[in-house]
């Protein structure tokens, strides 16, 4: 790992990007008028698209806090900047519990239970009270603890902007430096209160987060089941929060303000996670995948048919010795990967193991910005495709376009203009991006 920072941090208050951020209101305008004539038009997609979105976009912003938290748990030195981009995304968390109730909404054309009822045996948990209650309510205590790791990990940088600073930054910052009692009493105190919260924050995404894995993907197929789907769909959140911080050091690294705090050992050592959390999320699906894969039961199997299609499963029926052979002598047709949603897994494979793994595999590509950089983007693609793929085949079987239109795009140009917009708005105003002091 790169050296120990010694500097302290300060704010570094900046202007807002206003042609970006004017571009991100432009895309929340867009999308909430596509959603709004969706709705009017075709319901289903335009309630599959914010699904889909509403899953990628929360799951990105609860991952940049529990990066925050691994990195206090820790007591990591080498983070820098990068620590206050995963801050950056962990902003987004209260839109989030916003946008999960607006989804209450739609939960009709979403969930097949709420349409047509639960299976047997499974109205205890498949019922409103009990489902939006539940993730609602972890939505809430994420928001709480966000907010709550935010204010203790920056007050202490935000001692200047309180005294030079104007508008609402200047009123946010008096506000969370309230009864200062000075710059190493204040960096002592904050390790502590950051140290105090972030177990918190583990427990409840690794734990909590899983079960609203299960709940808002896993339950739109209410007779399918794996004990391992919510843990693969956190750490999807976690990989793609890595991979935005590693974007973001690329596209700051020559800002005024951040001359020698993008250094290629930072840019090397989350170019590092960026490699190994690709790993694990490939590890994570072959664990899934290889047991269903082997116990061929159709209650298992179908899940995974409707989305690799029928290249990468075994036909029901067949004798053990042919299923021998099926492993001996593979016999690979392309035209199987017509079936179900084969060729979009490919494409999230490529985007989230293959090229993330070959490409990162040296030290040099990963301290290089026009490597590392597209490689994150690349990332980040591949991990929204891959939530669009958890969400649309569970309802529109066999069509694996069905992600991709006017409707689904506008809705996720939406989310994205309104996540990058907070993004922003968190980084450059309040309470800022903190990097090193220079003076």
């Amino acid at each position: 790992m790169s050296a120990i920072a010694t500097a302290a941090e300060r704010a570094n208050p900046d202007v807002l990007p206003q042609p970006l951020f004017n571009l991100c209101l432009a895309f929340v305008v867009l999308g909430v008028v596509t959603f709004i004539g969706g709705v009017a038009s075709d319901p289903q997609t335009a309630w599959l698209a914010f699904h889909a979105n509403f899953i990628f976009f929360t799951m990105m912003a609860c991952g940049g806090l529990v990066l925050t938290a691994i990195y206090s748990l820790v007591g990591a030195h080498w983070p820098g900047p990068y620590k206050r981009f995963a801050e950056s995304l962990a902003a987004f968390i209260p839109i989030s519990l916003v946008l999960g109730i607006v989804g209450m909404f739609g939960g009709e054309y979403i969930f097949d239970w709420q349409a047509n009822g639960a299976m047997h045996g499974k109205e205890a948990w498949l019922n409103k009270t009990r489902f939006y209650a539940t993730d609602i309510g972890l939505l809430a205590i994420m928001s709480f603890l966000s907010l709550a790791m935010l204010k203790a990990s920056t007050r202490p940088t935000l001692r200047n902007l309180a005294e030079n600073g104007e508008g609402f930054a200047k009123k946010m910052a008096e506000s969370w430096t309230a009864g200062w009692k000075g710059d190493e009493e204040e960096r002592v105190a904050s390790r502590e209160r950051t140290n105090f919260i972030a177990p918190f924050i583990a427990l409840t995404y690794g734990l909590g987060f899983a079960f609203f894995s299960f709940d808002q993907v896993m339950s739109m197929e209410q007779a399918w089941f794996s004990n391992l789907f919510g843990n693969f769909v956190c750490w999807g959140g976690i990989l793609s929060a890595v991979a935005a911080c590693a974007l973001s050091g690329v596209l700051s690294r020559n800002k005024a303000g951040f001359e020698g705090e993008i250094s290629e050992s930072r840019m090397h050592d989350i170019g590092k996670l960026m490699f190994a959390f690709s790993i694990f999320w490939m590890y994570l699906f072959w664990s899934q995948y290889l047991v269903i894969y082997f116990g061929n039961l159709p209650e298992e199997t179908y899940f995974i048919r409707d989305r690799l299609g029928d290249q990468f499963m075994v036909d029901k029926g067949y004798s053990a010795a042919a299923f021998a052979k099926s492993w001996q002598n593979w016999d690979f047709e392309w035209a199987r990967l017509q079936t179900g949603y084969g060729w979009v897994s490919m494409v999230v494979w490529a985007c989230n193991w293959l090229i993330p793994f070959w490409v990162l595999l040296g030290q040099q590509p990963k301290k290089t910005p026009w490597i590392a950089g597209p490689v994150a983007g690349v990332l980040l693609f591949g991990l929204w495709l891959e939530r669009n793929l958890l969400i649309w085949p569970s309802v529109v079987k066999g069509n694996m376009m069905s992600w991709f239109g006017l409707v689904q795009i506008g809705i996720a140009l939406g989310f994205l203009g309104a996540f990058l917009g907070v993004v922003l708005y968190y980084s450059r105003v309040f309470p800022t991006v903190a990097v090193s002091a220079k003076d």
